[in-house]
């Protein structure tokens, strides 16, 4: 069969490589052809456009860069129609993708939806788009089934996180052997963690290294990005107990004593690598205010949403300063703290649902395919 996928962020590339791999394995004969990134172009198929080249953040970026995004629609349009797939396969990044899924419906290409648009957070009215242009949805919080059933009458599959997966793949490596193949000393590591963007990692960056003159007996380790170069983190490498890492952020986390880590995927990434962290967030003001307004959820984190308590602390907009920051990660670094934090994690990867989400989401799609 032939599948198209849609990923418009790093988060998407690493769901989409694993889902990827799954259908490979079932359809023998599958024809893939993509928007993502590395990852999924690492595993096969056809890559169209890379996520770099998509990924806007905020109300008032998505304006400024409003003819770029619909020239990217158009161009996703004509390909599609050129490959003909037997499916179209979104994963999140609903902005684009619900106005292809709305196209894609109207022309009679089957429709499935792989990770949720967040429609639990905002824009709930999303609901009878997704009714109307989704054939099949995938959901993986486990909160998302009952929103969707239990509260719009919208039958979908719970088929746990991927990220366990991901992390589980992880090849082992020894801390003394991850220090020395990147150029770290024998202190304890703080990962950061602050996007994939340049514009929020801008923001986070210069916030989260405010305090590291604070912690001279750790090293800082900036997570560097797949979709970015060295050249631009550079200029934040002012300090010596401040290092560098492109392209690595699991092995990193499987190494670091704690972790300062922007809002979004990267905290639950962070909590089942059981690292300790507090989350940070601090966007564009107009966006920010505009947010504030429509949404309503109680936190940020997935950690926490998934938890519904305030399992890691949210430093957010004028709260994420250097002081906050400062006694947050003196808190994380507290023994005590930590083993209570730490046990709070292992009640949430049980909540998760297990392994196997990509195997489970490929022969799903594949047998309703040929129902």
């Amino acid at each position: 069969m032939k599948y198209y996928i849609i990923a418009g962020e790093a988060s998407g590339d690493l769901h989409g490589s694993n889902l990827m791999k799954s259908l490979l394995k079932e359809d023998s004969s599958a024809e893939i052809r993509f928007w993502g990134g590395d990852l999924m172009q690492a595993v096969g198929g056809t890559l169209v456009k890379h996520y770099r080249e998509l990924a806007f953040m905020g109300f008032v970026e998505v304006l400024f860069n409003l003819k770029t995004i619909l020239g990217n629609i158009k161009i996703c349009k004509e390909d599609i129609n050129q490959f003909q797939p037997d499916v179209i396969i979104f994963i999140d990044y609903p902005g684009f993708n619900m106005r292809i899924a709305k196209w894609a419906k109207e022309i009679g290409i089957k429709t499935h939806y792989y990770i949720s648009p967040q429609i639990w957070a905002w824009k709930e009215s999303r609901i009878k788009a997704i009714k109307r242009d989704v054939d099949k949805m995938y959901v993986i919080l486990p909160f998302e089934k009952n929103f969707y059933e239990d509260k719009h009458h919208y039958p979908v599959e719970f088929v746990g996180h991927p990220l366990i997966d991901a992390i589980q793949n992880q090849k082992p490596i020894e801390a003394a052997t991850f220090k020395a193949e990147n150029n770290l000393d024998e202190k304890p590591i703080i990962a950061l963690l602050p996007g994939s963007r340049k514009q929020e990692i801008t923001k986070m960056l210069s916030v989260m290294l405010s305090v590291v003159d604070d912690f001279p007996d750790y090293q800082f380790v900036i997570a560097g990005a797949p979709s970015q170069e060295f050249a631009f983190y550079e200029t934040f490498i002012t300090n010596k107990n401040i290092k560098f890492i492109s392209n690595k952020t699991y092995d990193l986390l499987k190494n670091a004593h704690a972790a300062l880590v922007t809002s979004g995927t990267a905290t639950l990434e962070t909590a089942l690598f059981k690292v300790p962290e507090v989350v940070c967030y601090k966007g564009n003001s107009i966006s920010y205010q505009i947010a504030k307004r429509i949404i309503t959820l109680k936190y940020i984190s997935l950690v926490n949403l998934i938890m519904d308590e305030e399992v890691v602390t949210e430093l957010i907009q004028d709260n994420c300063n250097t002081k906050t920051i400062k006694k947050e990660l003196n808190k994380i670094l507290d023994p005590e703290y930590r083993k209570n934090l730490l046990a709070k994690y292992d009640v949430l990867e049980q909540k998760l649902g297990g392994a196997g989400a990509s195997e489970k989401t490929a022969k799903l799609i594949i047998a309703n395919l040929n129902a």
